[in-house]
């Protein structure tokens, strides 16, 4: 099986583990707002703190809109390959396509998969250009969207 392949009844992941271990060193900064219907708006920093060759830890918190942190910084271990299971799509009941879109952080060419079931439809936007998470994602119920993410700004790890 292809290594961006996770299994065969699932499309290609937007990434491979190794490409995401490559990306995501020690000091890559991810700031994203994130929207959840009937709350305010809310800014989720997430930093690789370590990395060796199996994963990484990342330390996340949240913030309003004007910086101050909200809660403290938490720590999580995910291995390369479970960060990148995140991205792995039945091909039964979700679309992929390439899009090009303008958020915050910048213009992305991007892989978007769109999934849809009895629970609502749910996209994800990859940019190419940078492997690991999406650079945007919704949720939606119908017509309502009930929960969005935005990449506000990735700051590289230093070299």
């Amino acid at each position: 099986m292809d290594s961006s392949r996770l299994d065969p009844n699932h499309l290609p992941t937007p990434f491979s583990a190794a490409e995401i271990a490559a990306a995501c060193r020690p000091g890559r900064t991810l700031r994203y707002q994130i929207e959840r219907a009937g709350q305010p708006p809310v800014v989720r920093v997430s930093r690789y703190v370590e990395t060796d060759t199996t994963g990484g830890v990342q330390e996340s918190w949240e913030e309003p809109l004007d910086g101050r942190r909200l809660t403290e910084p938490t720590q999580e271990r995910s291995t390369w390959l479970d960060l990148q299971r995140h991205a792995s799509f039945d091909a039964a009941t979700t679309a992929r396509d390439d899009e090009t879109i303008e958020i915050p952080a910048g213009t992305f060419d991007c892989y978007r998969y769109a999934r849809t079931d009895e629970k609502g439809t749910w996209r994800f936007w990859f940019a190419m250009s940078l492997p690991g998470q999406p650079v945007r994602f919704e949720g939606r119920i119908g017509d309502e969207q009930i929960v969005s993410a935005t990449l506000l700004e990735n700051s590289a790890a230093p070299p």
